[in-house]
């Protein structure tokens, strides 16, 4: 009993990012032995599962960070406190506007999932909030390192513009080199004072939020698979596509009609995909990059 004691008591003088590392470790390994890795890279992702990823991934960053906001003071969370490098709520308004329309607000889903994975980070901000960080580290730092490899082959797979319209969530135009400011995140985290209980009770809020992320793309798949947005039926892609870009030339005025022609030609020929594969590209999309986030340096 003493023996395992003093085990768990050395385990725990671990700096906390190796800790996260490891307690992760399973769910890590689960998210890289999926197909997901093979099909995303062959560009293998439709409009419409990207466009309720994003929605959702809307709902769970206004909550997050208003959380954070909430406790920007608090020393349990304030050395990790950097809202112009990471906050991304600004960017997925961009995205969602881009996608949706000015209206998107109204036409968003938020699945039941989605609206418990928004409570839990309430309830710990407001009541836990030393459990914060937790949930914080795992979105961000995948979104600094995974992120940035899907944004290019979700740009290339969807058609969208080398702009960068509706890909603002992988921005981060506050991060110059991400390798050296994950080493400062990483850094700054382990220098939270913890004591064993907390230092456990974090681990196992982490796991929490990677189990959140899975019940929310099981919801996801829901809608997918009725062919449902907002509870509304999914016009095709591929008229989606045109939509947007006709809308863009009327915009820009007949001097753009050639090239949204040719927008139109090239987003009808998106590459198909099964229903299986649909929905291991999105099961597996948050997954990703909050594994690589963990596990890039």
């Amino acid at each position: 009993m003493e023996t395992s004691q003093t085990h768990g008591s050395e385990s725990m003088a671990k700096d906390l990012s190796e800790l996260l590392k490891e307690a992760t470790k399973e769910v890590h390994e689960q998210a890289e032995n999926t197909p997901f890795m093979k099909n995303f890279q062959k560009g293998q992702v439709s409009l419409h599962e990207f466009k309720l990823v994003t929605a959702s991934l809307y709902f769970i960053y206004s909550a997050l960070e208003e959380e954070i906001e909430r406790n920007k003071n608090n020393p349990v969370y304030a050395p990790v406190y950097f809202p112009a490098e990471l906050h991304r709520k600004a960017a997925l308004e961009a995205d969602l506007k881009y996608f949706y329309g000015s209206n998107w607000r109204e036409e968003i889903p938020c699945p039941e999932a989605t609206r418990k994975y928004v409570e839990r980070l309430h309830y710990v901000g407001k009541n836990h909030p030393e459990l914060l960080v937790a949930h914080a580290y795992t979105r961000y730092l995948g979104d600094l390192s995974g992120g940035q490899v899907l944004k290019k082959i979700a740009q290339k797979a969807l058609q969208l513009p080398s702009t960068g319209e509706g890909l603002a969530f992988f921005t981060f135009d506050g991060v110059s080199n991400a390798t050296k400011f994950k080493q400062l995140y990483r850094s700054r985290m382990n220098a939270l004072e913890m004591d064993f209980a907390t230092k456990k009770r974090v681990l196992e809020e982490a796991k929490k939020a990677f189990l959140l992320n899975i019940q929310v793309f099981e919801a996801l798949q829901e809608l997918v698979s009725k062919g449902q947005e907002n509870g509304h039926p999914v016009q095709p892609k591929a008229e989606l596509l045109r939509t947007r870009n006709v809308n863009k030339s009327h915009e820009h005025g007949p001097a753009h009609g050639k090239e949204s022609e040719r927008t139109n030609r090239k987003s009808t020929n998106v590459m198909p995909t099964t229903s299986l594969v649909r929905w291991v590209l999105a099961l597996s999309f948050l997954a990703m990059t909050v594994a690589v986030g963990l596990f890039a340096m």
